[in-house]
């Protein structure tokens, strides 16, 4: 029977137990580490001074940031699985991270918004394709999907056609200077694609996506 990892948020979880090396982290601060602590702050004398003890510092409220001492202060008490919000909070941190990066690095350049570029993606690789499967796999909504498709049709970078057999459908395919854009800045996006990916080595970069994979089957699946 899988072991449950909730805890109370006031102090029960030992900093000691997290190695930055292999715990999720926060501006090279471990996340369970800072949860711990913060919450220390806000715990009984006793839990305070067992967390002080073996950090070798007094824990003061006032040098914790006024963030950490809201999370703290709100979860006290409550039964929290703190490996899994370390987990989320980073996936959510590194989502938005990768993305503003790529966007500044590469897109920006070709007047490209993420969800702009996905969008080419997909049908780049796809061929011509239902606008209702490049929603479903962008992760997007049709009426979001209609304003991008839009734009990129205007650009001259997407060919929008009825579908054949049924008018109410539409398929989307690429224009010839669509397929040269995507030709042309797919190896750029992909050298920041490696970059933002630098420290970790090959099979640290594997398990991520395997991991990344198991989580968003979790979380389509529910």
């Amino acid at each position: 029977m899988p072991r449950d990892r909730r805890t109370p948020a006031a102090a029960t979880l030992d900093p000691r137990d997290c190695d930055p090396s292999r715990c999720p982290c926060d501006d090279a601060a471990c996340t369970l580490s800072r949860y711990a602590r913060a919450a220390a702050a806000v715990a009984s004398d006793a839990a305070h001074s067992v967390l002080a003890d073996r950090e070798g510092a007094t824990l003061d409220q006032e040098d914790l940031a006024p963030t950490e001492r809201a999370v703290a202060e709100r979860l006290r008490g409550m039964a929290i699985d703190m490996p899994a919000m370390a987990a989320v909070s980073n996936i959510y941190r590194a989502a938005n991270a990768v993305r503003n990066h790529v966007e500044r690095t590469v897109l920006a350049q070709h007047d490209l918004t993420w969800t702009g570029w996905v969008v080419l993606w997909v049908i780049w690789i796809r061929g011509e394709i239902e606008t209702r499967h490049v929603a479903a796999e962008v992760g997007i909504s049709k009426g979001t999907l209609t304003g991008v498709q839009k734009t990129l049709t205007e650009r001259g970078l997407v060919h929008r056609a009825v579908h054949p057999g049924d008018a109410r459908r539409v398929l989307l395919s690429l224009t010839a200077p669509g397929q040269r854009l995507m030709t042309t800045v797919f190896p750029r996006f992909n050298e920041q694609e490696a970059f933002v990916t630098s420290e970790l080595d090959e099979a640290a970069q594997l398990e991520l996506a395997r991991s990344l994979r198991a989580v968003v089957k979790r979380a389509e699946t529910a």
